[in-house]
């Protein structure tokens, strides 16, 4: 297997050690995501030495970054092995988590929360309510293969959210609310309006999500449109940085968005 190659010997080039580690790094963690090494060990110093053009030090500083990140770890008699998974969610189509994700593992929707609320006048705005309009709300703790992934915090206008609450906590537990949106509610969906933020979470999210204090998460917001133009469905979802990664396959001559599911659990159809 070839693997990309940075060469970057030092010489007069002005970086520091630290410098020419974090730019190894960047390369050896695309290829980790990516997939790139199908036994799961990456090549030992030395080849890593040649195929950069660098010092040792500097390829076992960038093994550290990795390991410090949680992708990899140093086993002996083996060598440096992948130990990270990270899932990827295709950004240019509507589809759900669980679709995505199923192929790579199994997706448990813990139900944290499932009733009528009075939305908060932003939400409310948002989803064309007035003012004092109840909505429902629904806060599920995404797990694959037991690990956690999300925390999705979704508002729905009634039409579409009371009949996912008719058919109670295990459905919503088992199914995409996406699905559940067009079959239960009869409801066909049209197009979603995405943003995504890359935020420190706040100590109750990253107790939720068993990560350490201070951990980095993907901050997504979702409003989704039926296919009437109406809105449907607005979602804060926090997303495990270290588990996701989020990708597009883009054109420029036509400007038009492509994205593929592939997998490490970094993520639409939820």
């Amino acid at each position: 297997m070839r693997h990309a190659t940075v060469r970057d010997d030092g010489a007069g080039d002005g970086l520091t050690r630290a410098d020419r580690a974090r730019r190894v790094a960047h390369v050896l963690r695309g290829q980790v995501l990516r997939g790139a090494f199908a036994d799961g060990i990456l090549p030992d110093e030395r080849a890593l030495v040649a195929e950069f053009g660098t010092s040792r030090n500097t390829v076992r500083e960038a093994l550290g970054l990795l390991r410090d990140e949680g992708l990899v770890a140093r086993r002996r008699g083996v060598g440096t092995v992948v130990v990270g998974r990270a899932y990827q969610h295709p950004l240019g189509e509507l589809s759900g988590l669980a679709e995505v994700l199923q192929r790579h593992g199994t997706v448990v929707n813990e139900v944290r929360e499932a009733r009528s609320v009075r939305p908060p006048l932003t939400v409310a705005r948002r989803l064309g309510l007035a003012e004092g309009t109840p909505a429902v709300y629904l806060e599920r703790l995404r797990r694959v293969d037991g690990l956690p992934l999300s925390l999705d915090c979704t508002y729905l206008i009634r039409e579409v959210g009371e009949p996912l609450l008719a058919r109670g906590r295990q459905t919503l537990e088992r199914q995409d609310v996406f699905d559940l949106i067009e079959r239960v509610a009869g409801a066909p969906l049209g197009r979603a309006e995405v943003s995504v933020q890359a935020v420190v979470a706040d100590p109750a999210t990253c107790a939720v999500l068993a990560m350490p204090e201070g951990g980095a998460v993907l901050a997504v917001e979702r409003l989704t449109r039926l296919a009437d133009g109406r809105p449907a469905d607005l979602e804060f979802i926090h997303l495990r940085g270290d588990r996701l990664t989020l990708h597009a396959t883009l054109d420029r001559a036509t400007g038009a968005t492509s994205g593929r599911g592939g997998g490490r659990s970094r993520g639409g159809r939820r």
